[in-house]
């Protein structure tokens, strides 16, 4: 263990570091820290507080993980981060602990940080996401699995950027992202499928072109939403288990509307959720299985 860790290094005796971790000069690791197998800590990072990261993760030199979350709501909770396997963690990127007792900022397995990148607390970041140079991260932002975000832009709190989004680069996301979705601009628009993004991963022609037609129902006809979700739900094999639409719950962000869908035994509990000033109003309705 000794040959792979630089004298320099400083690792608390409280560390629970895996004897196949390598610790480069200068680097500081907290009494609460955990690192996993074949992980690679840099030389000057930092890793404190109650941190959980996992095995074959590369964490460069000067990243900060685990310090106190910048939120003035902070009490010197003993709140987490949970990083998982294979994660990228480049120059200087910055993973703030969450704000409250029991809480947690989580990434999860093959997502790539680039240098300079902030992940604020409390934020949620799935599977294979990629986070370009100097990204700003508000707390509470939820990223699913396989998006991808550009350069030099800043996304608002509390905002959810869905699966396979691509976000251009220098944008301002102060709403929700649409999964399979390509936005930019100053604010952020939807411009148009991420087509490249749906071929890469394997979608169907027959997939891509369901998401074809539900794109244009939503924002190409300029009709009510409420009309579009009616025909959305008559598209035939919109909701394909191969392209991973279903998870136990999934939520469908559309500016300031949301539709969410809860499978059932024999259909699927749906909600239209409409925010409006702070206000949110829910209308539920129902599509059977037999549908889809």
């Amino acid at each position: 263990m000794t040959a792979l860790i630089h004298p320099t290094a400083v690792i608390d005796s409280h560390a629970q570091v895996h004897p196949t971790v390598r610790v480069e000069p200068y680097a500081v690791i907290g009494s609460q820290v955990s690192i996993g197998a074949n992980t690679v800590v840099g030389s000057h990072a930092i890793i404190d507080g109650a941190t959980e990261i996992g095995a074959d993760n590369q964490i460069f030199p000067g990243a900060a993980i685990g310090l106190e979350p910048q939120d003035l709501k902070y009490q010197g909770a003993n709140s987490r981060v949970i990083i998982g396997d294979r994660n990228r963690i480049r120059e200087y990127v910055t993973i703030n602990r969450a704000t409250n007792e029991g809480e947690a900022t989580v990434i999860g397995n093959d997502n790539l940080l680039m240098a300079y990148s902030h992940v604020g607390h409390n934020c949620l970041i799935g599977n294979e996401v990629v986070i370009a140079n100097s990204v700003a991260i508000a707390g509470h932002v939820t990223i699913e699995s396989m998006a991808v975000v550009s350069g030099v832009l800043g996304i608002h709190q509390f905002v959810q950027i869905g699966r396979l989004a691509m976000v251009g680069g220098m944008s301002r996301i102060s709403r929700d992202v649409p999964p399979y979705m390509m936005v930019e601009g100053n604010p952020a628009r939807v411009r148009s499928l991420n087509l490249v993004g749906l071929k890469r991963r394997g979608f169907s022609t027959e997939e891509i072109q369901e998401l074809k037609k539900a794109f244009r129902l939503l924002y190409l006809q300029h009709i009510p939403l409420k009309d579009a979700v009616v025909k959305l739900d008559g598209l035939p094999g919109q909701h394909s288990p191969k392209s991973g639409v279903w998870f136990n719950t999934i939520v469908i962000p559309i500016n300031y509307f949301s539709v969410v869908l809860i499978p059932l035994q024999n259909c699927f509990l749906g909600g239209l959720v409409i925010a409006v000033d702070n206000r949110c109003l829910l209308l539920w309705f129902e599509l059977k299985k037999s549908d889809i």
